[in-house]
This record gives C-alpha cells, structure tokens and sequence, in this order.
C-alpha cells in the first residue's frame, strides 16, 4: 500500500492531499452510515448491518455520492475524533470536517501536541482549526468518552510496528473501555495489517474503512475479529497500478474464482454427459474407529458432482458399510487393518480412475510413511492428501528423497498438522497464515489448503487466496472430510489443483452457511448436513 501510495502520487500526478481529502469523506461518509443504522436498530425498523447479529470481518458494499452524507437530526449526534500525528490522523482531520458539515457534534482529540504534526496533516489541522471544530489534546486536557455518542479511530495506520504505546495505548483502552461504538480509519489501531496480529492493546472496532484495497491483516483471525464489519472505499489509487504491483494474495469471491482462476462456477453440465463423463475418485480412507471419514468423504466427491466414487477401505469394514451410501462402490483394500504392503492395493484400484483421495479416518499403522511414499510416487493422477496421511507426510524424515509428483498434488492442513509438516508450534502458524501456506506451497510445489476461520488455499506459483465463506457451525468432527471430498470431485471433472482447492473451499463455506440457517442454532450442524447442502 505504501508503494501504491507512491506511485500513484509520483507517477500518476494525483496529490497526496487529493487521496487524503477522499478518504477523509468515505470515513465520513461510513460513520453517517453507522449512525443511521444505529438509530433503525434502536427503532426496531430493521435489523441494521451494525448488529451484534453480524460476524466479526463480514465485507460489506460501499455507500457512494451526496446523500451518503445525510443524516436526520444531526445535532444528536456527537463523535470524537482520535488523531495521531502521521497520515491516518490527517484522514480523521477530514473526516472531522465533512461530519462538522454534516451537522454532527465534533471533537477532535489529538494524541500529540498538535504543533508536531507536519506535510498533509498539518495542512488538515489548519483546516479544521480555520472553522473552529473543538480541540482536545492527549495528557493536556480532560476527554469525557462517556460525553460522546461515537468515536473515530484515526490513531494509527499500516506504517506502524509493534504494540501501541504512551498516549496511542492510553487513548486506545479509554475508547475501548468509554463502551462507545468506534469506526476505524483503514485498520484498527494496534492491529497488524499484514498478520492480523492483535497487539496489546488494540482498537475493538464496529466497523472498519478500509481504503483502496483490503488489508490482509482484515481477512485473517484475531484482525478480523477486532476490525468488526468491514467496508472496502476507494480513494482514487487506480486499480491497473495494483495489476502492476503483482499482487498475489487476493480475497476469494466468485468473481476471483471466474477471472483469476478460470473457474465455471456455474459448474455446467454437458446435456449428453454421462456418469464417466465427470470422473471416477478413488478413496483411501477408513478405519475401525473411524469408518464415518471415508463415508463422509466418498459422499461428499458425489455431491460435488464426481460421475463415479469407488471408496477402498479394510475388508471388516466391508459388511458394516454395505448400504450406508448405496451410490458408492466399495472395494476392499486389505483383508484386516491397513498395512504397508496394501499400497499395492490401492494402486490395483487406482486403475482406470481418475484422482486418489488419502488419509481421512486411516489412522497410523507400521510402515504407514513408506506406504504413503509409494503412492506419492507411483500414482500418476491428482491426489488429495488429508488428516492422518498428512502426518505420516509429516513424520517422514526423507520427504526431500521422495521423487516429485507431476500430477497436482492438494494437501488439506488444519493449524495442528500445518505445524507438524512445517516442524512449528501451531501458535506460530496462526501468526501468520498467509505468508507460511504460500512459502509451503511454492516450496514443495502443491497446492495447500490451510483451514480454519478464513482458509487459506496457496498454489504452487505463490498465489493465495482467503476464503470468507462459511459458519462457526462448521467447526465439527467430519467437516474437513467433506472438504477432502468436494475437493477429490472437482479433480475429477478437470479442475486444476488450483481450482479444484479453491473452488471447494468456497464451496464447502457455502454449504455450510446454508446448512446452519436450516438448524435452530449453528451448534446443531453436523458434517452430513454439509454435504446435503451442496
């Protein structure tokens, strides 16, 4: 961002107070917006997008043009504006101004001597002082939060490291603490903007403007969580510089799934098709204690509209799994419980289908490492790598013998076995999602899927993508099975690791925010309901 902001002064022409004016309006403009679906909600006219109803980071369209600016009976409201001494404090200076001209209330509290401020934002302070807007400074004069009815956030922006301190920390608790709701200019202050790291402490956002392009601290947990509703402006920095900048993490939508990726999204289908037309999946999966994984799986590469699923599995396993999803064929792969020497096996039933689906519910055995190594090496179709043969993946010690996959190779992650096959903490993966899926993936040439609130898919290119699909219901025993499934079927009509990956993430969020809206309350949904609701 601060090279965009740059270039777009240096090269294109436009003045860095031109962007700054811009953004000081769509704060403006946002906060009027608040505060009219503040006063709906009070009324019990509709439910507004500031509710507690509405998840932590949810994206919300832009509110553009003059009326964006009206707001009845504006002498209820008052706002105080919390300015640091850089640039985002220069945007709550403005702010300030088009809420002063609005009609609202406005109180600006500096959390420096406003003397010190210097470039575009003494240029602001000189305005807002010109039309006599209210000043307060920090550790100079008394701030009654409680006197206010909101408050702007223009405290810190994305140049600023580490945990806030002196007079950010101390403005940063009162206003968390005044139990007002606050607008965040960009990102919340404390906040992160590449990690999502929260600091100590941290702004607790209603809503976040976040100017020009999404932040990718936004996209990612704990930032998400404390940005509130998030609201993408722009501010004039043209959209071919971002072209230009090679950008490489981008927000999953279905728009990015057509463009970027070359997704059908509308997932046609031929009108002379038949079942062989869209794929066969083969899935290694299953166990004594864990029969459910594979079932859930080999359904799941049905629903995502695999022509055929043949599910290999231990011969006990056979009779009682007979029946329990009459569309998928079962083979068995061993006469008793998985072992080294079934490898052949599967790679037996591999003939003749079209992507292999491994690990969900297999469990550890002896041998299980060299087991996994002969199917990496020796099957030549796509392969979807989960749960327990990600760890035996893993626990592999001579990963960098393994002869190279030439087929796409997914492997589905949750944090705890991400931190295995990175050799980290999981603490220390959850620090930084982004960057550590798009080196592992770049690294060992396969597309990753690290899950979790805001999956993260990452190509073998160094792409990523961050998904924002999905229900807290879904945190439940199988749903990463389901994913694995969907995965494997979209492999098999002709996806591209890729594609397949993200598209099925995206999907499988989907189905699970339908899902939940079918169940009383989201705690109910379990992994089959996933499934039905593809």
């Amino acid at each position: 961002m601060r090279e965009l902001d740059r270039r777009t002064i240096e090269e294109v022409g436009i003045p860095a107070v031109a962007l700054m004016e811009n953004v000081g309006r769509a704060i403006a403009e946002e906060v009027i917006r608040w505060c009219r679906e503040r006063r709906d909600v009070s009324s019990g006219s509709r439910q507004g997008a500031g509710s507690q109803s509405e998840s932590p980071g949810d994206l919300v369209p832009a509110v553009q043009g003059d009326a964006a600016l009206r707001l009845e009976e504006p002498e209820r409201e008052h706002w105080l504006v919390l300015a640091g001494k850089g640039n985002n404090g220069g945007d709550g200076l403005v702010a300030a101004r088009y809420l002063r001209e609005a009609g609202m209330r406005v109180t600006i509290v500096y959390a420096v001597e406003p003397g010190s401020l210097t470039g575009e934002a003494a240029l602001q302070r000189e305005a807002a002082r010109a039309l006599g807007i209210p000043v307060l400074v920090h550790g100079e004069d008394d701030v009654d939060f409680t006197a206010c009815t909101g408050i702007v956030d223009a405290l810190l922006g994305t140049g600023s490291r580490g945990a806030p301190r002196g007079a950010y920390a101390e403005l940063i608790a009162a206003a968390n603490g005044s139990g007002r709701d606050i607008v965040s200019a960009d990102i919340p202050s404390g906040l992160d903007a590449d990690t999502g790291a929260v600091h100590d402490p941290c702004i607790r956002a209603r809503r976040t403007v976040c100017l020009a392009f999404l932040k990718r601290g936004l996209a990612q947990f704990p930032g998400a969580e404390a940005a509130g509703e998030i609201v993408v402006r722009a501010i004039g920095i043209p959209a071919l510089l971002c072209a230009q900048q090679n950008v490489s993490t981008f927000l999953l939508t279905e728009e990015v799934l057509r463009t970027r990726l070359g997704v059908d999204t509308a997932r046609r289908r031929s009108p002379d098709g038949h079942k062989g037309t869209y794929g066969h999946v083969l899935v290694a999966a299953g166990s004594l204690p864990m029969s459910g994984a594979g079932l859930l799986c080999s359904r799941a590469a049905l629903r995502a509209g695999s022509g055929l699923v043949t599910w290999a599995l231990p011969g006990p396993l056979l009779p009682p799994m007979a029946g329990a999803a009459p569309e998928v064929m079962l083979a068995s792969a061993t006469a008793a419980d998985w072992h080294e020497a079934s490898a052949a096996r599967v790679l037996e039933l591999l003939a003749g289908r079209d992507v292999l689906a491994v690990g969900p519910g297999l469990g550890r055995f002896e041998g299980d490492g060299r087991w996994l190594r002969t199917l990496w090496e020796e099957a030549a179709c796509p392969m979807v790598v989960d749960a327990d043969a990600l760890n035996m993946l893993a626990a592999s010690d001579d990963l960098d013998a393994w002869k190279p996959r030439q087929a796409d190779t997914v492997l589905t992650p949750h944090p705890g076995e991400m931190a295995r096959l990175a050799g980290l903490s999981t603490a220390e993966v959850q620090r930084d999602r982004i960057r550590l899926a798009s080196e592992y993936a770049k690294a060992h040439r396969v597309t990753l899927v690290l899950k979790g609130a805001r999956t993260v898919i990452a190509t073998p290119d160094g792409d990523a993508f961050v998904n924002a699909t999905g229900s807290p219901g879904m945190a439940t025993g199988g749903a990463g099975d389901v994913l694995t499934g969907i995965i494997a079927g979209l492999l098999a009509q002709g996806a591209s690791g890729p594609q397949a990956a993200a598209f099925g993430v995206y999907l499988h969020g989907l189905a699970g925010e339908a899902a939940a809206r079918r169940r009383a309350h989201p705690a109910s949904l379990v992994a089959g309901d996933i499934i039905e609701a593809l």
